[in-house]
C-alpha cells in the first residue's frame, strides 16, 4: 500500500532522522571546497591584474576567496537538510552589509565568487570551472581595451603672456575643456584629454613655455585621479 507524505510528514522526517548527515561523503566536501579555494585564487589574480582603481586593498581581494569558499560550504550545509535551508535563509535575511562599494565592478566580483561557491557546493564543477574561466579572461580582454585610450587631467597653471602659446600647443591634442581659474597673478586650467601610448613628451613642450609656472598630468578614472 503507497503511502502519502504531505509537506509535514517531509520536515518532521527530516528532523528526526537526518539521514543526509549520515550519508556525508568527506571526499565530495574536500574536492568542493578545494574547487572553490582554486576558483578563489583565481579571482584574486584576476581582481589584481585587472585593478583600475587608485588604492588597491589586499584584504578586500582575499574577501573573494573566503566568500567562495564560504558559499560552497552554505550550499553543500543547506542540500542535506530542508530544515536547514529553511533556517539559513531565515538567518541570512537579518544581515546587512553595509560597506560602500565605490566601483560597480567590485560588485561583479562578488556576484562571481558567490555564483562560483553556489556551483561548486552543487557539485557542479564543470560549471564552476568554465564559467569562471571564461569570466576571467573576458574581465582581462576588457581591462586591456581600457589601458589603451585612457583619459588624463591636464593641469596648467600659467601667466598671462603664455597664453597664446598654451592655447597652439593645446590645439595638437584631443581636449576638452573641464575648468578654467583666472587670478591676478596666474590662470588655470585643467582639460580632459585621452591617450593610446605613453607618450608624454608634450608635457615638457608645454612647462618649457615662457610664462608657464607647471603643468600637471594626471591619470583620470571618471571619480578619482591618480
Amino acid at each position: 500500500m503507497a503511502e502519502n507524505f504531505n509537506f509535514q510528514d517531509i520536515v518532521k522526517k527530516s528532523v528526526l532522522n537526518l539521514e543526509a548527515f549520515r550519508n556525508i561523503s568527506y571526499i565530495d566536501v574536500f574536492v568542493g571546497l578545494l574547487s572553490a579555494f582554486a576558483i578563489g585564487m583565481f579571482i584574486y589574480w584576476i581582481y589584481r591584474k585587472s585593478f583600475r582603481g587608485v588604492v588597491y586593498s589586499y584584504n578586500y581581494n582575499v574577501s573573494f576567496v573566503l566568500m567562495t569558499m564560504i558559499t560552497a560550504l552554505i550550499i553543500m550545509t543547506i542540500s542535506t537538510n530542508i530544515v536547514l535551508s529553511l533556517g539559513m535563509v531565515g538567518a541570512l535575511s537579518i544581515v546587512r552589509f553595509r560597506t560602500a562599494v565605490k566601483d560597480p565592478l567590485d560588485i561583479v566580483y562578488m556576484f562571481w565568487a558567490i555564483a562560483a561557491g553556489i556551483a561548486s557546493g552543487a557539485k557542479l564543477y564543470p560549471i564552476a570551472l568554465l564559467g569562471s574561466l571564461l569570466i576571467g579572461l573576458t574581465l582581462m580582454w576588457l581591462s586591456r581595451r581600457k589601458i589603451k585610450d585612457q583619459p588624463y587631467l591636464l593641469i596648467i597653471r600659467h601667466s598671462s603672456i603664455a597664453a597664446d602659446e598654451v592655447r597652439q600647443q593645446l590645439r595638437k591634442l584631443d581636449y576638452r575643456l573641464k575648468s578654467k581659474t583666472v587670478r591676478k597673478e596666474f590662470t588655470e586650467i585643467t582639460v580632459e584629454i585621452r591617450l593610446r601610448d605613453d607618450n608624454t613628451a608634450f608635457v615638457h613642450d608645454i612647462s618649457d613655455i615662457t610664462g608657464v609656472q607647471d603643468a600637471s598630468l594626471i591619470n583620470y578614472t571618471g571619480d578619482y585621479a591618480q
